[in-house]
């Protein structure tokens, strides 16, 4: 890994509340899948991931969904580097987040920069642009973040989809 990257952008907390971030990112199936990369940034949260098969649809382009899930996570970072999140205690939940898709990437890594518009006692605006490292623009979007009480994570069990745990 390049001395510009590292695995989770929150300077501001304690050590080992970092490695604990850092080890739930790399933990990330998804993430995993997609091979997302933190890169340092003072002022805003980026993360790149490369053009592959693994985030392609079956039109053989990079998938929607993919770029969506790039834009949640550098959004999202950059939203808890902003707000009152205290891992342990608290917890992010994506509340909203539209994308416009304006290209498709021409070059072989697409990176999302995200930076904070308003950080508010629960809810934070973050504003993200994706280019790829042509300096095309791919994706632009709009996202905001809610602050909520720690929760338990969802069963591993596949569970009866006739009757959700919401």
């Amino acid at each position: 890994m390049p001395d510009d990257t590292i695995d989770h952008p929150f300077g501001g907390f304690d050590p080992d509340i970092i490695e604990a971030l850092r080890t739930a990112h790399a933990s990330t199936p998804l993430h995993q899948l997609l091979d997302l990369r933190f890169v340092v940034s003072d002022d805003k949260v980026i993360v790149e991931m490369p053009v592959a098969p693994g985030a392609f649809n079956a039109s053989g382009n990079l998938h929607g969904g993919a770029i969506a899930t790039l834009i949640d996570v550098a959004s999202g970072s950059a939203a808890a580097r902003a707000g009152r999140f205290k891992p342990g205690e608290n917890t992010l939940v994506t509340a909203d987040l539209h994308v416009r898709y304006l290209g498709r990437p021409k070059g072989t890594v697409v990176r999302a920069e995200a930076q904070v518009m308003r950080a508010g006692r629960q809810l934070i605006v973050v504003e993200c642009r994706v280019t790829d490292d042509l300096g095309h623009t791919i994706a632009f979007a709009d996202f905001s973040s809610m602050l909520v009480p720690l929760r338990e994570p969802l069963p591993q069990s596949a569970g009866d989809a006739r009757n959700p745990d919401l």
